[in-house]
């Protein structure tokens, strides 16, 4: 195994931290349109948009393998149903159970 796949989960885990962080700007209300998208929120998110797609660039650039760096980076999606739920106190429903299920299901299928 490769040693640089820890950057793809690296990776994987700062995206799903920033999309937390656009969710919970996304859920303010701000007095201007200006103040909706520059705000710590939004710009510290989109920051570690860069800093999780640079990881992924820079693992495959070490010789990742392609497939190995899909699966990690759709755990994404599972991450953040589990942080909604941590920090936004969002139910996890029967659909979101199944869409991830279906993510699940998706991921071994591409890996074989």
């Amino acid at each position: 195994m490769n040693n640089w796949i820890w950057l793809i989960a690296l990776g994987s885990l700062i995206a799903s931290v920033s999309q937390v962080l656009l969710k919970k700007s996304a859920k303010k209300t701000y007095s201007s349109l200006i103040r909706e998208y520059f705000n710590v929120y939004v710009i510290v998110g989109y920051a570690m948009m860069v800093l999780a797609t640079l990881c992924g660039v820079i693992a495959y650039h070490k010789g990742v393998p392609y497939k190995n760096g899909v699966m990690l980076e759709s755990v994404g999606f599972i991450l953040v149903m589990i942080f909604s739920r941590i920090f936004f106190g969002e139910k996890i429903t029967k659909k979101k159970i199944i869409g991830n299920v279906l993510i699940l299901v998706g991921m071994v299928v591409f890996y074989l």
